[in-house]
């Protein structure tokens, strides 16, 4: 704010009109006191016979012929009884969306339609922002009827003053308390050591009780004022209110002042119960806070003997108002009036602080049409400015316009307007030629992609069929003498389809979402790197093993498939054709392979060496058809003995049967074709040795080969190259 910017902060309240002018020194890094003024009312506005309207605009009148306000902001307050205060504790919320929350929850906390208040928010300290979420924050939410601060504002108005800020008085306070006593200033950070402030303003009606820490604020009314003792003399000394006002003034000077106190002892304990019970609530509430000490202020703290009395009963330090610590200027400082009244200042000195923007209170309750209507006709000079400058240039360019269009003629320049219009037809005609010859070859072109279009590609799906084939497991060597079917590597593929997907993303993120167990089977790399947004193949494989190995648990049939075929479809190095060099297949294009779904299903299995005869009979314990069986026991197979013979009954041989699992299951993954100039590289996956030796299977002492290393296929594509590693 410039230096010379003063601000006048303004408090109408019941016995008068309080006035303080400050201007913030940039240099010196002080704020001044230039100017006050204290005017009182010629009756309390709240008696019977007061009208309110005419003595304020009195009150006005007399400060604006005192005083110059042209060009200074004015801050104005409300009376904190008249709006309604709320603080709440917000839930984690996105910072974005504290806007929303905190319109949510004035719809709640009002109890009006929002279009008939004027509010607003803060937050306030206790809150922290981490990873874009607020947490732990506290808003203080404020609201007042719209007729109630069109009330206060209509007298500025009719004397024509432009209100810059309208501030509950308990807000005004809570500035002055954090700038002049705790010395708290904007972007300051202040510790929360759990030591709190009461500040009590006692009215003419009521008492304002604040409890802030510098972060938090806590506000309630006390209905408890000025007037309250006065009424009490009035009613036990027989008094008029006039004269009981004098002799609550000047008590210690009364003829009896044990009297007087003694009229005044009821009002005393009640306001000290007050008091209790608020604080009382207040550490219910708040159980780490610690009261420090009491500060009073207004003028109905001036009562003898009210200091005293308050720090007996509440055991707290309490002091008043005496001084201003963080203001100079000994011109209004030091005035006699100002010193009398100085308790009465505290409201316009914290109003004055927040238009100076030395505050952390930004609320206000200046209705929005007003602060838009004056923001528009204080940039109207500007828009002016701006318009006369455009119109200016338009005319000075108009002009120069007009004075070169007089120096044309047809004599001077109508030859050479000719050849620039043949010329220009020439080059239409060029244009033209070239574009039809542009056309004609893109035609060509087209149709010659179109012919050698499959030759780019051909041999890309005999790379992934190759992959395929060479991702399955299979029994190598000595393995394939293994008699047991549990024990058996090989997978049988009975499908292998591809159907083509304009935008394969769109398959991603459908398993994403819908996916469950099967996009957790994707490979973390995938997971975090969605395929790009273009055509490529949805592969789908379908095939059965039997692999169920009841000593392995890593080679239990749920996890054959995951831990060692989808294992092979995401890491796997295959032979690329013409080449030594084995290729990942993912280089190949095959990303994002997944597990879909696994059935067990009974099959009735003869160990290799035994008699097949016919189906059993439909007496055996397998079915009637000789397929299908009851499922195997953990830990073994079990078996089931069929006679009797087949269907027509002439087999009558005795046969051994097991029944054993055939597991069905599904996986898919994405095929984007690329040529292989354009293959990226795959950096993250380490080359696979060779020939990986591991250690031999301990239940049927078979040597095991890595599951990740390829070999040659010998049999169909439907068997495949590695033993699953213990």
């Amino acid at each position: 704010m410039a230096e010379n910017q003063s601000v006048w902060g303004i408090d109408i309240g019941q016995a008068g009109l309080k006035a303080l002018r400050l201007r913030y020194a940039d240099a010196a890094n002080q704020v001044i006191a230039v100017a006050f003024d204290y005017i009182p009312h010629a009756k309390i506005l709240s008696q019977p016979d007061a009208v309110p309207d005419e003595l304020i605009q009195t009150a006005l009148s007399t400060f604006l012929s005192r005083n110059e306000t042209k060009g200074d902001l004015i801050a104005i307050s409300v009376p904190g009884q008249s709006a309604l205060t709320r603080f709440i504790q917000l839930p984690p919320v996105e910072s974005s969306r504290v806007d929303e929350i905190v319109r949510y929850e004035a719809k709640q906390q009002i109890p009006f339609a929002l279009e008939d208040v004027i509010w607003d928010y803060q937050t306030l300290g206790g809150g922290i922002e981490e990873s874009g979420f607020m947490l732990g924050a506290e808003v203080g939410l404020f609201a007042m009827k719209k007729e109630g601060i069109y009330s206060a504002i209509k007298p500025y108005v009719t004397n024509k003053m432009e209100v810059e800020l309208v501030q509950i008085a308990p807000l005004a306070m809570h500035n002055f308390l954090c700038f002049d006593q705790i010395g708290l200033r904007p972007g300051q950070d202040l510790t929360d050591d759990g030591e709190y402030m009461i500040v009590l303003d006692m009215g003419t009606d009521n008492t304002t009780l604040l409890v802030t820490n510098g972060n938090k604020i806590w506000i309630r009314n006390v209905p408890i004022g000025g007037n309250h003792f006065t009424r009490a003399l009035t009613k036990e000394m027989k008094l008029t209110f006039a004269k009981a006002e004098h002799l609550k003034c000047n008590a210690t000077k009364a003829p009896d002042p044990r009297a007087v106190f003694q009229a005044l002892r009821p009002v005393f304990n009640d306001y000290v119960s007050e008091i209790q019970r608020s604080i009382g609530y207040f550490s219910s509430v708040n159980r780490d806070a610690k009261i420090t000490k009491i500060v009073g202020a207004g003028n109905g703290f001036k009562l003898a003997g009210l200091q005293k009395f308050l720090q007996q009963n509440l055991q707290y330090e309490v002091e008043r108002v005496d001084n201003f610590q963080a203001l100079v200027g000994d011109t209004v400082l030091n005035a006699p009036l100002f010193q009398e009244n100085v308790l009465s200042f505290v409201v316009p000195y914290g109003l004055a602080l927040q238009a100076l923007k030395l505050t952390r209170i930004h609320t206000t309750l200046l209705p929005a049409e007003i602060a838009t209507a004056r923001k528009i006709r204080r940039k109207k000079p500007w828009a002016v400015a701006t318009a006369a400058s455009l119109l200016f240039g338009l005319a000075m360019s108009t002009a120069g316009y007009s004075n070169v269009a007089n120096s044309v003629s047809e004599s001077k320049f109508g030859e050479v307007e000719k050849k620039v219009a043949a010329l220009n037809k020439l080059k239409g005609d060029h244009e033209k030629k070239f574009s039809d010859a542009k056309t004609e070859f893109e035609t060509a072109k087209g149709d010659g992609e179109k012919l050698v279009t499959a030759i780019d590609t051909r041999e890309m799906w005999l790379e992934v069929y190759r992959a395929i084939n060479e991702c399955l497991p299979r029994d190598t060597g000595n393995e394939q003498d293994i008699n047991d079917v549990w024990l058996k590597n090989r997978v049988n593929i009975k499908s292998v389809t591809a159907k083509k997907n304009a935008d394969v993303s769109k398959w991603f993120t459908e398993t994403q979402t819908k996916g469950g167990g099967a996009y957790l089977s994707m490979l973390k790399q995938d997971q975090e790197k969605p395929p790009p947004s273009e055509a490529g193949y949805i592969f789908t494989l379908s095939g059965e093993h039997f692999r169920n190995d009841p000593n392995d648990e890593t080679k239990q049939r749920q996890a054959y498939v995951k831990n060692y075929v989808l294992s092979n479809f995401q890491k796997f190095e295959v032979q690329q054709p013409g080449t030594l060099k084995p290729v990942p297949v993912r280089k190949l294009g095959i990303t994002h392979a997944i597990f879909k779904s696994d059935t067990a299903k009974p099959y009735n299995y003869y160990p290799k060496g035994k008699k097949k005869g016919a189906a059993a009979s439909k007496g055996g314990g397998a079915a009637g058809t000789g397929q299908f069986g009851g499922r195997p026991k953990a830990g073994g197979l079990p078996s089931s003995t069929a006679t009797s013979g087949g269907v027509d009954g002439q087999n009558k041989d005795t046969e051994e049967m097991k029944v054993i699992d055939r597991t069905e299951f599904t996986m898919q993954f994405i095929w984007i074709p690329t040529v292989v100039s354009k293959r990226p590289d795959v950096d993250f996956l380490k080359p696979v040795a060779a020939e990986a030796a591991v250690p031999a299977d301990a239940t049927n002492n078979t040597p095991t080969v890595n599951p990740l290393t390829p070999t040659a296929s010998p049999n169909s594509t439907t068997t495949a190259p590695a033993v699953p590693a213990k």
